[in-house]
């Protein structure tokens, strides 16, 4: 091996000769711990040397290879049929003029990769094996189907209707299982959330296998992403996870083609170069092919290392123009750096040079990488494979910063396309854009389904049926709904009764799998430490602190409950790898997820769509919920608004329960529609960590808890109804009492434990009374309920008015209804004066309901202003959602000052668009635009 301009040949060689005898007549141990010893004293000696990424080559010598096992040649063709049927389905959904979109570029980059796995790879589930895992990359989905179309899995029509799915003939933009739920697997297009899960689901199939709820088959997850994907903070936030857990489950495929959606990844560095230094340390194994097949024999000749150094100096930024341009471009501006170079490729044509290949196009260096990760044990695998983006588009579209928005191609484009490819089309067919499938009878349909058919199936595919799990009957929780006998309990400890008497049942036991991201003990769940044992890899190599005490930390590697550190986006991912375990292995989990409530939506937005769009079933359980029950946290703190953020993922259901049977009611009904029933939600319930006296369950209750509201105290009242829900349920009770026993006004209570369900049925009703004029209308519940009960409502919530606000159309009769939450920042302080800071206490509920009365004419006003005054209420308190401005506003202040010497260059407002003044020389580009 040379390095080029090395100043002593001869000791470098003898230095590689000294190692490369230790491999060979000791063995690898001893060579790394050579290396070890000589990093150790480099570090102590102050050399200067601290990097993990390795020569600019690929990591499979040539000597190496294993033998191909396949017919090139006919994968070739297969391929090019895929690539061309992937652009038609694309251009044809645009050529109405409805602008649907589509991408071209990422597919025509990757088509290689996934061929090899699809031909020699990716086993599909059968009765006998569980299946491969596959996270295709979102923007690849047109080759996906293309494929399956050659297949004869899908269509002629379906491929017609590619993003046009209203009429149901359609096929998806990207992977979403929701909308095609036998076949797309897991969704991925948000980019992140694909290497994330991953992550998390080979994780949790260890978790399962370990505690014998799957057999050990060597399973892969294989989870496909480009190299702009990586800057996401969920694709590399994780990889720690999985070689720290030596998770040789997984394998990652990096198609680093070098281009974001708008231009290079790393113009002026290397992205493998960065991405194997992080996954080097993060423990995962890194194979890169960055060349192929054609650059071998120039490798070969390289005797005086100028090419490796060339390839090592060169930025992505140059890499990218090098495929945008031709190959005298090349010769002169790569080649031409070093007359060694020069001397390499002198006999080479310009065309020759254009078509040197890179690894991601070469099936043969793509296989040996992929073979080689299928051996890897002990670790997680990275392919970092180098492609072109828009590999073979056309002379104009590949490797250029627009080819991720193109997605037509004109007459001349797919003209090179054709001769490129070899493909069986005449011009004016080409004008056409016909699909194309070779007969049953060719030998590419006979190939491309015998691969398959030696995999196991078909792949896509996803298990999209139900397999019911035995729910026992509401009884089973009767010591929660018997109360608890005027002891006080939070609703988070009566969580921790109901979730104790679940992983009692023989039927649900071994399904039931509580996950916290941490404090676990805040939440009451210490008992479960030693009773399941907390997962662990690699089971417990130490003796905890506490090992005496009774609930003292206990780690195992068969252990039950799932701790998965300060990381609610790793633990979320967790849960939807348990939660939809039914499909992907067949067998149907119960995750209950317990956290901060005020740490879940609006850090795990996106995988709560992502958990409804791939149908997941389980339970989310946000602790500490509300604005004002986490007394002393403050701002960062307090949840008033995650109910409002979990009702718009349309298949979860939520609900805000106050006292413990109505939790009982709500756990069970989750269980019977989900696990019972098989309905594709899942739930999102409130906990709280205020302790009080948990009545026993009235009778008759049961359908309100579901539907969302219910009558819980008739105190006969025809004047004022009150709704509360959650911890202010119980203000609304203490307003009913004030309000009958100063001021001789009976008010009704009602426990609304879901505003977000009444909502959707009521507009359920709306829309189903609209498209059927002639039937017999439907009547919303909250109507119904507030019908034979006369009277101004008021609400009273622990979140946002706009939560309690969304009921206002359906109240009977047009009713006077004010609404009351907790709309603002957290404070720190007691619970009684956050109520009262943000006017949801008691006597701010009682004002409420006297000045709507006094309103509505039934009492006089003044009794409203005596009311303040005898409940003790500042009339001229901020509102809590006001904002409190911290500097001086008096008019004697003087005006804040600019201070910046390098003021930002004025904009103006043109033709809609905005336009630097420093730029408006630019502006026809936006005009064009």
């Amino acid at each position: 091996m040379q390095y080029y301009n090395d100043p002593d040949n001869q000791e470098t060689q003898e230095w590689l000769d000294a190692f490369e005898s230790v491999i060979k007549n000791a063995d690898k141990e001893r060579a790394t711990f050579l290396l070890k010893a000589l990093y150790n004293k480099a570090v102590q000696e102050g050399v200067l040397f601290n990097r993990l990424d390795t020569a600019y080559i690929n990591t499979i010598p040539v000597e190496d290879q294993p033998s191909y096992p396949g017919d090139l040649t006919l994968e070739r063709k297969i391929r090019a049929l895929i690539r061309y049927n992937a652009i038609a389905m694309v251009m044809r959904a645009n050529k109405s003029g409805d602008d649907l979109g589509g991408h071209l570029a990422t597919f025509a980059s990757s088509a290689t990769l996934y061929e090899t796995g699809f031909n020699h790879f990716w086993r599909a589930a059968s009765e006998h094996f569980g299946g491969d895992m596959i996270y295709y990359q979102g923007h690849g989905s047109p080759g996906m189907y293309a494929r399956s179309f050659l297949e004869g899995r899908l269509s002629e029509e379906q491929l017609v209707n590619f993003r046009r799915e209203v009429g149901g003939k359609g096929l998806s933009s990207y992977p979403h299982p929701y909308l095609m739920p036998d076949y797309w697997q897991f969704p991925t297009v948000s980019m992140g959330l694909g290497p994330l899960m991953s992550i998390y689901q080979a994780h949790v199939q260890n978790y399962m296998e370990n505690r014998g709820l799957l057999p050990k088959e060597g399973r892969k997850i294989w989870a496909f992403l480009g190299d702009g994907e990586t800057d996401e903070p969920e694709s590399l936030g994780a990889i720690s996870l999985a070689g720290r857990e030596n998770l040789e489950n997984l394998i990652w495929v990096i198609n680093c083609n070098l281009q974001r959606l708008d231009g290079p990844v790393r113009g002026n560095g290397k992205i493998i170069q960065e991405l194997e230094s992080v996954f080097r340390g993060a423990g995962w194994r890194v194979i890169k092919v960055i060349w192929g097949g054609k650059w071998d024999t120039l490798l070969d000749k390289d005797h005086s290392g100028a090419l490796k150094q060339r390839m090592g100096e060169v930025v992505d930024g140059e890499y990218q123009i090098y495929k945008a341009r031709d190959g005298k471009y090349v010769r002169e501006h790569f080649f031409g750096k070093y007359p060694e170079l020069a001397e390499l490729v002198k006999d080479w044509t310009d065309d020759e040079i254009q078509h040197l290949d890179r690894g991601g196009h070469d099936p043969i260096k793509v296989y040996a990488a992929f073979s080689e990760a299928m051996k890897t044990k002990g670790q997680p695998t990275v392919i970092l494979v180098k492609t072109v983006k828009g590999y073979g588009l056309s002379e104009q579209a590949q490797a250029v910063n627009k080819t991720h928005q193109i997605k037509k191609l004109d007459l001349q484009g797919l003209k090179y396309f054709r001769d490129r490819f070899d493909l069986p089309f005449t011009d004016a067919q080409l004008e056409e854009l016909p699909f194309y499938r070779p007969d049953e009878n060719s030998m590419e349909y006979k190939y491309l389904k015998g691969r398959r058919e030696a995999l196991g199936g078909h792949l896509p595919n996803r298990r999209s049926g139900h397999i019911p799990l035995e729910i026992p009957d509401l009884s089973v929780f009767d010591k929660v709904l018997e109360g608890s006998g005027g002891k006080e309990q939070s609703t988070t400890m009566v969580f921790v009764r109901i979730l104790s008497t679940l992983l009692k049942n023989k039927a649900l036991q071994e399904r039931v799998v509580p996950i916290v991201p941490d404090e676990a003990r805040t939440f009451g769940l210490e008992g479960l430490f030693r009773q399941l044992g907390i997962y662990s890899a690699a089971g417990q190599k130490y003796i905890p602190e506490d090992n005496d005490a009774l609930m003292g930390y206990k780690e195992k590697i068969d252990g039950h409950m799932l701790e998965e550190g300060i990381n609610e986006a790793g633990a979320m991912s967790a849960w939807i790898a348990l939660a939809t375990s039914y499909s992907v292995n067949a067998l149907p989990m119960i995750p209950f997820y317990i956290y901060y409530s005020m740490f879940g939506f609006q850090r795990i937005g996106d995988l709560a769509w992502a958990a409804g769009d791939c149908q997941a079933q389980g339970f989310l359980l946000g602790a500490t919920a509300g604005r004002t029950t986490l007394n002393g946290e403050g701002l960062q703190h307090q949840d008033g608004h995650q109910l409002i953020l979990f009702n718009s993922v349309p298949n979860c259901v939520s609900y805000d329960p106050c006292y413990g049977y109505e939790l009982a009611v709500i756990v069970h009904d989750g269980l019977k529609r989900m696990y019972g029933d098989g309905e594709r939600v899942y739930y999102y319930i409130t906990l709280m960590n205020e302790n009080y006296n948990q009545p026993a369950m009235p009778k008759g209750v049961e359908t309100g808890i579901k539907k969302g509201m219910y009558l819980l105290k008739d105190n006969g009242s025809k004047q004022v109804q009150l709704l509360g829900s959650g911890v202010i349920l119980r203000e609304v009770e203490k307003a009913a009492t004030i309000l009958a026993e100063e001021f001789n006004i009976k008010a009704n209570v009602w426990s609304v434990t879901s505003f977000n369900e009444l909502t959707r049925e009521a507009m359920a009703c709306d829309e189903y009374n609209r498209l059927h004029p002639l039937d017999e209308p439907q009547v919303p519940w909250v109507t119904e309920q507030l019908a034979n009960h006369e009277g101004i409502v008021v609400a009273a919530t622990d979140y946002m008015r706009n939560y309690s606000e969304q009921i206002r159309a359906w109240l009977p009769d047009n009713r006077p209804y004010t609404t009351l939450g907790t709309d603002g920042f957290g404070r720190s302080d007691s619970r009684e004066q956050l109520r009262s800071f943000f006017k949801v206490d008691a006597a701010h509920i009682v004002v409420a309901t006297l000045k709507r009365l006094a309103d509505e004419g039934e009492v006089d006003v003044r009794l409203v202003k005596d009311a303040i005054n005898s409940l003790n209420i500042d009339p001229d308190a901020s509102p809590a959602w006001y904002p409190q401005h911290q500097m001086d506003s008096s008019p004697d202040a003087p005006a804040p000052q600019a201070t910046n010497p390098n003021p930002v260059p004025e904009f103006v407002e043109e033709d809609d668009e905005t336009i630097s003044t420093e730029d408006k020389a630019d502006a026809p580009i936006l005009d064009d635009k």
